[in-house]
């Protein structure tokens, strides 16, 4: 239970810290954070988080990070529902706290309130195969790099700087296409407050992310094997 608690922790971090920075700080007049501030708020939630609760649950905080993990090798199949859940439910928390915040004041829209989607949902208007492809190779390349980044044989004590900064880079290059989910939970949380199409599109947001996971991790179990 300590390590479906920290998950659950760990992606409430999450979603208040990067959501948050999105429905709240990047919306406000004169504030202007704008992409590069939400990426980095992403990219700390996470890197802060790592250091917190790694050594208790691993820190996943994503459901296609847990689902890579396994088909990586790292991660055991009986351990994958209870995260998954953990997981959804602490982005749901976050969200409903992000929504009490942000509709504290009067008139307020919340709008997409930092949910993902594709087509007239996109924030550059993307095709649904745009957003597709982008959260797949994303979703890929991250778990490339946690991977990576956690092996044994990786400088000690730098894999949450590491993941940290390339989740970053991931939201620099697609929240004009999708706003970024490459995470399950983190796209329910939101859009279970925005509703209509966001909901409507979530399965996108599911499948993408957890089969771009599985990639990422299956790719760097061949690619780091040992002669």
């Amino acid at each position: 239970m300590n390590k479906l608690a920290a998950e659950f922790i760990g992606t409430f971090w999450l979603v208040l810290g990067g959501c948050g920075s999105a429905v709240l700080a990047a919306a406000f007049p004169g504030v202007g954070i704008g992409l590069h501030g939400v990426s980095l708020a992403f990219g700390l939630t996470v890197l802060t988080m790592a250091y917190a609760i790694g050594h208790i649950s691993g820190c996943h905080l994503n459901p296609a990070v847990s689902v890579g993990l396994w088909a990586g090798g790292r991660f055991e199949g009986k351990d994958l529902l209870g995260y998954i859940i953990a997981q959804t439910l602490g982005a749901i928390a976050a969200a409903a706290v992000l929504y009490v915040i942000a509709t504290g004041r009067a008139g307020v829209d919340i709008g997409g309130f930092a949910s993902n989607g594709y087509d007239a949902l996109s924030p550059g208007k993307y095709s649904m195969m745009a957003a597709l492809v982008t959260e797949i190779v994303m979703t890929a390349m991250f778990l490339f790099v946690i991977m990576g980044a956690t092996d044994k044989r990786a400088p000690a004590g730098f894999a949450p700087i590491a993941i940290g900064l390339c989740l970053t880079l991931i939201h620099l290059v697609s929240i004009p296409i999708t706003n970024t989910s490459v995470n399950p939970a983190r796209s329910t949380g939101v859009a279970l407050f925005a509703g209509g199409g966001y909901v409507a599109q979530l399965w996108l947001f599911w499948i993408a992310p957890i089969v771009g996971g599985a990639i990422g991790a299956v790719v760097y179990k061949f690619v780091a094997k040992r002669d």
